[in-house]
């Protein structure tokens, strides 16, 4: 696939995927289990026909190597989503996904003792910089919503707390289960598909703890209004296909960044992600009107700004912008 329509697909893919996510959480709140679940299902389903060859391909890493990967995918996953139940804002939780820098840098300080330029730890800082500035905004955004009964705003108060907390423990696990994808990586060579498939089939069993909740959450989305889908004409509760629309964009984001990975340069891929987020950010402030302050678009240039600096963008444009001079040069 040309480039160009793989950026094209993490674009679609990945801020429709945000789109559809909000369209659920605004409903159903605590719907984060039944949405996990049916992306880890859908991406299972298709990774064991196309990449295990129904069960018949044996696994270039050990299944042994994937069990623990997979805990801490798992683990990522429920939480980053059950955030959404705990008084936390969509632009607030993509801003603060955003600080995965941080945890990798913490994580590779302690670990694999790595030492960083001071370029690092400004971008670093910069980065930390934009999210306590974003989470401070927040955090009075939510005092002052509930501060009509001292009880309640307490109450909110004390659940948004937790689900900091809870980003904060997905940053760090995220950071430490890539640290790992990275040594089975050098020790067992690059399989990113098959990766995909075990880190999404091997949780499933693990649903069966969570099964009460999403069986509830089900019965709510059978209870919402009827929408007919377009062109096919059929019509359905709208949840459900809130429901089927994100696990679709869900997968185009995906294998939109697995493309991208296997065509183009780190560089390009961390561009483009990071352009997707911002996008996704302001689409999400401006088409769900979520409450954004001047406060909060300077935590969010912060954190973008820091990103860039931290993948050297500037300098890897200069060079190459460079190089073509010099060959200029040369034929004269």
């Amino acid at each position: 696939m040309h480039p160009a329509c793989a950026v094209g697909l993490v674009f679609a893919g990945c801020c429709s995927n945000v789109i559809f996510l909000e369209l659920l959480a605004r409903r159903h709140p605590g719907c984060g289990n039944i949405v996990t679940f049916a992306q880890f299902l859908f991406i299972a389903m298709e990774g064991f026909i196309f990449e295990a060859n129904l069960g018949r391909k044996r696994p270039a890493i050990p299944i042994r190597y994937y069990a623990i990967m997979v805990t801490m995918f798992f683990t990522v996953s429920v939480v980053n989503n059950y955030a959404l139940n705990l008084n936390i804002a969509m632009p607030l939780h993509m801003i603060f996904r955003s600080g995965s820098l941080i945890a990798n840098m913490i994580l590779g300080i302690i670990i694999l003792k790595k030492r960083y330029s001071v370029s690092k730890y400004t971008s670093i800082a910069l980065v930390s910089v934009g999210i306590f500035i974003c989470t401070l905004m927040s955090a009075k955004q939510v005092a002052s919503q509930s501060s009509l009964n001292e009880n309640d705003g307490f109450q909110a108060f004390a659940w948004w707390l937790l689900g900091i907390g809870a980003l904060t423990f997905a940053l760090l696990m995220s950071a430490r289960m890539g640290i790992f994808q990275e040594t089975l990586y050098k020790q067992f060579g690059k399989h990113s598909k098959e990766a995909l498939f075990y880190n999404h089939a091997l949780p499933l069993p693990g649903f069966i703890l969570l099964a009460s909740d999403i069986y509830d959450h089900a019965l709510l989305f059978n209870k919402s209004e009827l929408y007919q889908v377009p062109v096919v004409g059929v019509t359905v509760p709208i949840m459900w296909f809130y429901l089927l629309m994100n696990i679709l964009t869900q997968y185009a984001c995906i294998r939109g960044v697995f493309i991208l990975t296997t065509e183009c340069t780190s560089l390009t891929v961390t561009l483009v992600v990071t352009l997707r987020k911002f996008v996704s950010l302001i689409f999400s402030i401006l088409y769900f009107q979520n409450p954004f302050t001047l406060w909060h678009w300077l935590g969010t240039m912060f954190v973008f700004v820091g990103t860039l600096m931290y993948t050297e963008v500037w300098n890897s444009l200069g060079v190459s912008r460079r190089k073509p001079q010099k060959e200029e040069a040369k034929k004269d």
